[in-house]
């Protein structure tokens, strides 16, 4: 079929889908049932073992290519501003790379390039902001070897140059997170990354040190002995988890400062009942103070785990971040070395161990001013009576918006879509996410404004929109403001968010539900900053 055929094809499906979408972005407007003019909606695109992108190995270019565009375009109907993208499944690469080699999960051999070559990385990221999405490029830290027996290593591959530098556990291999070695090179592997590509974050997964598998310990006893300084094995493992996050938020800061960090850890950071961090944080004040002006005093202690005293969730998870992954995430977040965090939170509202809204309410407790993303288990529908119910998602979605420290959702994973299970790609496109919505500014990274857009009006209510500004911008917002209503974005509507490629036309009479309602325009800086408004009289 001709390349030219399918282009326009594709543009009738999105032109028909938009006027759809204008209808119903109508009755919401009459039924004042606005979303946020920002919020994150990001799908992950996993990589590994073909789950969502490719759909399998070894299809033509031309395949690949296709296929990725009809994934992006049916996330951006379901109204998602946001593709987290999984380029560095295991120790491997979906771009060319003088550090790792090229992924078998393209080509079906590890080391061996896309024939006619192109860079997958690069393409994705121009089809994600062609479409006005942002492009999370996703790396697993630590794992190198997905399964001993089956994967497909080149012998370029780290383990055949470094083997001293890797642990196998439960079939897989992985990076030692003990060595300073390692952390150096997943670092030059993120500097790399970062400088050659316009990916809008760096994002990594809950795939720190490995799930444990009971009665097999890690086997790192003689890296703990080289390294440990004193630390109990737990709090010398968690200590490496905080370098690399460290360094890596560092690396990023230091080449390109606009580019965001992001974790998705598992949901349940501690529980309750075993953790008394927030006693030991006490403890450690009062002898501080005691000691600053007595030194001679001694302090005795009466030690009790209340409840009370916990940081950690009402929860009763067989694994955790802090004592099973040895990720600290909340000293992360109080430190400033990410800027997001995505829990994954693939519970049920109700669930007996780890309930979606205890969940909730505790990560947003701990946000220390970054943003917060809520993982939702869109894999999980219909697995039981739970998730067979239609409302299980739209009621996670309500449940969060009653939370102004949570900034949106990322949903796992992208190819769940392909199917609309429970109608679900039809509650976000005719309802909460009917009207669009911008990624949420993070004003540590930049707060700098764009300037206004340059409008010429012409005949019968159709506008010339252009830029011609010195910070760059990603798109044109449009907001309503409907009769009656002050002039202000609170109570404004966002109508339309069009990519910046060029300057374009915007016919008001397709928008406009009643004469009397007044349009503006903005533009939207690539930190997601808004300018002043300009009116389209």
């Amino acid at each position: 079929m001709p390349a030219m055929y399918l282009r326009n094809m594709r543009r009738i499906v999105l032109c028909i889908f938009f006027l759809l979408n204008l209808f119903f972005c109508q009755q919401l407007i009459a039924q004042n049932q606005i979303p946020p003019h920002f919020e994150f909606r990001g799908v992950w695109v996993a990589t590994v073992e073909n789950i969502d992108w490719p759909s399998k190995k070894g299809l033509t270019i031309e395949e690949q290519k296709a296929e990725f565009i009809r994934l992006a375009e049916m996330h951006k109907r379901n109204g998602m501003n946001a593709l987290i993208v999984q380029i560095r499944p295991a120790g491997d690469a979906f771009y060319p790379s003088l550090l790792e080699p090229w992924s078998e999960y393209l080509t079906g051999k590890q080391g061996v390039a896309p024939i006619p070559f192109y860079d997958p990385l690069q393409f994705m990221i121009e089809e994600t902001h062609k479409l006005g999405m942002e492009f999370h490029a996703w790396l697993n830290p630590y794992r190198a070897v997905f399964n001993i027996h089956t994967s497909s290593i080149a012998s370029s591959h780290l383990t055949k140059i470094h083997p001293e530098w890797f642990i196998t556990y439960g079939g897989k291999k992985y990076f030692n997170p003990g060595l300073p070695q390692v952390r150096e090179f997943v670092a030059s592997v993120v500097k790399d990354i970062v400088t050659r590509y316009d990916v809008d974050a760096i994002h990594m997964d809950d795939y720190f040190y490995p799930y444990p598998i009971a009665g097999i310990p890690f086997p790192d006893e003689y890296t703990y002995k080289q390294y440990g300084n004193g630390l109990n094995k737990a709090d010398w493992r968690r200590s490496n988890c905080d370098s690399i996050i460290k360094l890596l938020y560092q690396t990023i800061r230091s080449v390109k400062p606009t580019v965001k960090f992001g974790i998705s850890p598992f949901g349940v950071w501690r529980n309750q009942k075993v953790d008394s961090t927030g006693s030991r944080i006490q403890v450690q004040l009062l002898n501080q103070t005691i000691r600053s002006t007595k030194p001679t005093v001694k302090v005795g202690i009466i030690w009790r785990n209340q409840e009370n005293d916990s940081m950690g969730s009402c929860t009763q998870a067989g694994n955790t971040c802090y004592d099973d992954l040895y990720a600290n995430i909340l000293l992360w977040l109080k430190n400033g070395w990410i800027d997001y965090v995505a829990p994954q939170l693939y519970w049920e509202r109700g669930h007996k161990l780890c309930d979606y809204d205890t969940l909730l309410a505790w990560w947003n407790k701990y946000t220390y001013g970054k943003h917060l993303y809520i993982g939702h288990g869109v894999y999980r529908a219909g697995t039981n009576t739970a998730w067979k119910n239609r409302n299980e998602l739209p009621n996670e979605i309500n449940a969060l918006r009653k939370y102004t420290t949570t900034q949106g959702s990322i949903y796992f994973s992208s190819s769940n879509f392909n199917s609309n299970p429970n109608g679900w790609n039809d509650s976000l496109q005719l309802h909460y996410y009917a009207l669009p919505a911008i990624v949420p500014p993070m004003p540590w990274i930049d707060s700098t404004l764009p300037s206004i857009p340059t409008v010429t009006s012409f005949k019968n209510g159709v506008y010339d929109i252009s830029y011609n500004g010195t910070v760059p911008i990603k798109s044109f917002a449009v907001f309503i403001v409907q009769q009656g209503m002050n002039v202000q974005i609170d109570s404004a509507i966002l109508i339309d968010v069009i990519p910046a490629t060029q300057s374009i036309l915007y016919d008001r009479k397709k928008i406009i539900a009643f004469p009397s309602d007044r349009l503006f325009v903005t533009t939207v800086s690539k930190g997601n900053n808004l300018s002043s408004w300009v009116e389209l009289k």
